[in-house]
């Protein structure tokens, strides 16, 4: 079972549909129970990242989602979801996160299009299991802020947009991915697909 934590901000329908469409059973939920017994959990999010501390935080699921991190259970955050698994957000005022990644959460600044959006390539830059069987190619994007990991270790792909753009990070049991992998075509199922099989097969692992 997957659950997909529900704070009232997520693309939730969208990514249950893709979670059930690679063969596994997805429960949208916020319910502690429900999230703490999953096999794996997927953090999504549209929208400010101060509202949705606030959300998870007024939920109870601020400290639910870090006891499921804790548990070496499989933990995904996917765009505003991998933002918030950082430390703090500069987005209107200075807001601080769930702080399971070290760093920080900036604007793009610049003079080109803001928000980022539209299909880019990925740059791996590190193995990972969420790379099995697969190869760069283009992922879609939409956003206006970008995280900046402190530590090189967590990065594990880059896209390029006028810079180098954080799009995958991950430490032990816990990953971000900033594009949207529903949306993104066979590589985005396919990065979802290689994380959902570490839930599935967790256990063995270890």
């Amino acid at each position: 079972m997957i659950a997909i934590i529900d704070y009232g901000m997520g693309n939730l329908h969208s990514v249950s549909k893709a979670v059930e469409r690679l063969g596994y059973e997805a429960i949208v939920t916020a319910d502690a129970k429900e999230i703490m017994e999953a096999d794996g959990a997927i953090l999504p999010g549209v929208g400010a990242f101060g509202d949705a501390m606030q959300n998870l935080k007024n939920t109870g699921l601020e400290e639910v989602t870090k006891y499921y991190a804790a548990s070496g259970k499989p933990l995904l955050g996917i765009c505003l979801g991998m933002q918030l698994l950082f430390s703090e957000s500069e987005e209107y005022g200075s807001h601080q996160g769930l702080g399971l990644l070290p760093g920080t959460v900036v604007r793009f600044k610049g003079d080109y299009k803001v928000p980022h959006m539209g299909w880019n390539k990925l740059s791996f830059l590190q193995e990972s299991p969420l790379f099995k069987g697969l190869e760069e190619g283009h992922v879609y994007f939409v956003h206006s802020f970008h995280a900046k990991p402190e530590r090189k270790e967590d990065l594990l792909s880059t896209s390029d947009y006028h810079q180098q753009v954080t799009a995958i990070v991950g430490r032990g049991n816990i990953y971000g991915m900033q594009f949207h992998p529903e949306k993104s075509g066979d590589l985005g199922m396919s990065l979802l697909g290689n994380f959902l099989a570490l839930a599935n097969a967790r256990d063995v692992a270890r």
